[in-house]
């Protein structure tokens, strides 16, 4: 018996050294391009026709109007697609920030960058308001020192670009520096800290605005922007978005 186990045992020996081994030498990729030219499969076409149309449906589903055209560009410090989406995030959010902390927000501050499609004239769809916000990020609260609050005047200043701010009001003179600065129509105290809502992206130090990471008492609202900007909308018969004072220069 023992012989017996033995053999077998140097058989499986053998056989697993003469194993091959096997190993990826070489990945290939190759680029495949998804346009018209390939042909849909008409059983996944029938199984996903309902699901589009309901899709659709939602998206084209009118919620408010809008009483011009508002681009992004139509302002160098402030426009008027901007504060209003600024806006819209400061009377949708402090309520929750408020439930959470007995706190208010002092003042927003998104990105430029964040809106991708204009406000066109007349009937707004969801559609529209996926074109605008077309992205996933959503709104936190963190709480800025006064030298915090100091580089993000900074950093506006310096780059002298229309990043939406609501609660927030930046003057400058004629050279470009700063004049004033208020938080909802007060001047700014450098001793005490303020609590600035922002999206996460920026909160990450995106767009180079370090001074958010260095925040404390980080509250996220788990609240996107594009559903701030439904609700929103939804609320209003008609969108009637102004550029204002809030970031001007003398």
């Amino acid at each position: 018996m023992k012989f017996r186990i033995t053999i077998l045992l140097i058989l499986s020996l053998a056989f697993i050294s003469c194993e091959r081994h096997l190993f990826i030498g070489k990945i290939v990729g190759k680029q495949i391009n998804i346009n018209d030219s390939i042909s849909s499969d008409p059983n996944i076409e029938a199984y996903v026709k309902p699901y589009r149309e309901n899709i659709e449906k939602d998206l084209n589903e009118v919620i408010t109007y809008s009483d011009g055209n508002y681009t992004k560009n139509d302002g160098k410090l402030n426009t008027a697609i901007g504060n209003l989406i600024a806006d819209a995030v400061y009377e949708e959010s402090n309520p929750i920030y408020n439930s959470r902390t007995g706190k208010n927000i002092d003042f927003v501050m998104l990105n430029h960058g964040g809106m991708r499609a204009d406000l066109p004239k007349g009937p707004i769809t969801k559609r529209n308001v996926y074109e605008i916000m077309p992205f996933e990020n959503s709104m936190v609260v963190t709480e800025l020192s006064g030298d915090e609050i100091k580089d993000l005047l900074g950093y506006l200043v310096g780059v002298k670009r229309a990043h939406p701010i609501s609660k927030l009001q930046i003057v400058l003179d004629k050279d470009g520096k700063m004049v004033n600065a208020n938080v909802d129509g007060h001047p700014i105290d450098y001793n005490r800290t303020y609590n600035v809502a922002t999206n996460d992206f920026l909160y990450n130090g995106g767009d180079h605005m370090d001074f958010f990471k260095r925040g404390t008492n980080f509250i996220a609202l788990d609240y996107k922007i594009r559903n701030i900007l439904l609700d929103y909308f939804q609320k209003a018969d008609t969108l009637k978005p102004r550029k204002d004072n809030r970031f001007i220069q003398q």
